[in-house]
């Protein structure tokens, strides 16, 4: 059995899967409830415990999706919508506190654009060739050529959401650049919109 994780700006979801992609069971818990990152860690870990004393199996495997997750490092790097500043070597933290259990760690997009390539719509499609948008907090994105996910010389090629809409100005972003994607297009951006519609018709 293995464990699928999805690192969020406002909560975090563990799922117990299958080798085969099937859903087993969840928990979840709120990411910024944790505004040390090694608190967070424990919280992950004793869910997984949990999950695994509850369906009585072995976990072979940790995946993690996440805000400015790098595959090539493993670690959550700078990411604005999350509690924890700078560079976080997630992989690394979690799997020593499961005692070795090797852990996977990329951006959140690329998982679910890896989710849909091995077990989702392009793989039943035979679809290699895709962008996968996600949308919540932020904005991400996962870019697959012929069946390989895009990750660049950084890890971080095909990042939509940080793509400048207004050059001139525009909304502040939590990356530190004014008129990003994200700062329109995500929940986060839909709820400021609403904001100030609202602002311009009570004026």
């Amino acid at each position: 059995m293995y464990i699928g994780i999805d690192i969020g700006g406002g909560h975090s979801t563990i799922g117990l899967v299958d080798g085969k992609g099937v859903f087993i069971s969840q928990r979840r818990i709120e990411t910024a409830s944790y505004i040390l990152i090694e608190a967070f860690v424990e919280a992950i870990s004793t869910e997984i415990y949990s999950l695994s004393q509850e369906f009585n199996v072995e976990i072979e495997g940790v995946g993690i999706g996440a805000p400015n997750g790098n595959f090539l490092s493993g670690s959550i790097e700078y990411a604005p919508n999350l509690p924890w500043r700078g560079i976080i070597p997630l992989s690394q933290l979690l799997s020593d506190a499961l005692n070795g259990i090797p852990v996977q760690l990329t951006n959140d997009a690329n998982a679910a654009a890896l989710g849909e390539l091995k077990f989702g719509i392009a793989k039943a499609k035979n679809i290699n060739d895709f962008i996968m948008i996600t949308l919540g907090t932020g904005l991400g994105s996962g870019v697959v050529v012929n069946g390989q996910l895009v990750y660049g010389h950084d890890g971080f090629a095909g990042e939509l959401g940080h793509v400048l809409v207004a050059p001139n100005g525009g909304r502040l972003c939590g990356c530190g650049r004014k008129g990003c994607l994200e700062r329109y297009t995500s929940a986060t951006g839909l709820v400021l919109t609403a904001k100030e519609a609202l602002h311009k018709i009570d004026a």
